[in-house]
């Protein structure tokens, strides 16, 4: 009986250990005035205020280029090009993030839940996932704010 005692605890004990480590994210941590001085004012108000830029504002919108959209604050690679699509909303649009790079929160601004999309690396905001993206893939469409993106075309 102390042997399978002992054997289900230290099971527990490393799943739980396994599980915590596989959750470590490397983060960013940077004063106001130290991403003031790295983003434009555009940028610092929708990745560090949570803002949002006008529809049909961004050129990212219209890249139809292969690469990879990353991070403007950090440069962490977020989404891929062939992810891409046009949902007509007015902002970039991908059926899905880079994996493990793009967390998600619940943001209530509106006076209801919507899933917030933040870089899993500096916590930069977005933009929002919505369950309306193409049927044919995920079903999912992560609707990103241009200005928090930089895109770096594949050589």
């Amino acid at each position: 009986m102390r042997r399978f005692t002992f054997l289900f605890i230290s099971i527990i004990v490393l799943s739980m250990s396994a599980c915590a480590q596989s959750k470590k994210k490397h983060t960013i941590n940077k004063t106001d005035s130290e991403w003031k001085e790295l983003l434009t004012p555009m940028q610092y108000f929708v990745l560090r205020e949570a803002g949002t830029e006008r529809p049909n504002s961004s050129p990212l919108n219209y890249n139809k280029e292969k690469g990879v959209y990353v991070c403007a604050a950090c440069k962490t690679p977020l989404y891929q090009s062939q992810h891409k699509y046009d949902s007509g909303s007015g902002w970039p649009s991908f059926d899905r993030a880079i994996e493990g790079n793009v967390a998600q929160d619940t943001d209530y601004k509106l006076g209801y839940a919507r899933t917030e999309l933040k870089c899993a690396t500096c916590g930069g905001h977005l933009g929002h996932s919505f369950d309306d993206g193409p049927q044919e893939t995920t079903g999912k469409r992560h609707c990103i704010n241009g200005v928090a993106l930089d895109f770096i075309p594949k050589k």
